[in-house]
């Protein structure tokens, strides 16, 4: 999978993104300085946590043969100041924090809910998020 982001219009923050043919418009809030046509980096990296968490417990649901009927994922940013860090005296470190959460609805019991909400740590957009990441940057032109 390849994505391609450029940067369009007049304001330092509208891009446009194009994810194997789908185009969407990324931006800032006013409030930040963007124009609020699209929205920001952060927004699409919750929705890409959410529909991954969606798809993962009903794709789960589906195999085991639940009673899912609908699952809905709301999903928050946070950014808190860690004091506990091994480095404080020298500079000052963030916590990131999403807070998910997962409606299930449908006659299910209370270890198939259980499960599911057990099954939404493992969606694949989660586990990156959680695990050691690298990012590798190069420049090309």
């Amino acid at each position: 999978m390849t994505v391609v982001v450029r940067g369009v219009g007049e304001g330092p923050f509208t891009t446009e993104v194009d994810v194997n043919g789908y185009r969407v418009v990324a931006d800032e809030p006013i409030a930040a300085g963007g124009t609020d046509l699209g929205p920001s980096p952060y927004d699409l990296l919750l929705a890409a946590l959410g529909s991954c968490t969606a798809m993962t417990v009903r794709l789960h649901a589906g195999r085991r043969g639940y009673p899912l009927d609908d699952v809905a994922v709301t999903l928050t940013h946070e950014r808190a100041y860690a004091v506990d860090c091994a480095d404080c005296d020298t500079r000052e470190s963030r916590l990131e924090r999403i807070v998910r959460e997962i409606r299930l609805t449908g006659d299910l019991t209370p270890n198939q809910r259980t499960d599911l909400i057990r099954i939404a740590d493992r969606c694949p957009v989660h586990r990156t998020l959680t695990e050691h990441v690298e990012i590798e940057t190069r420049s090309v032109g």
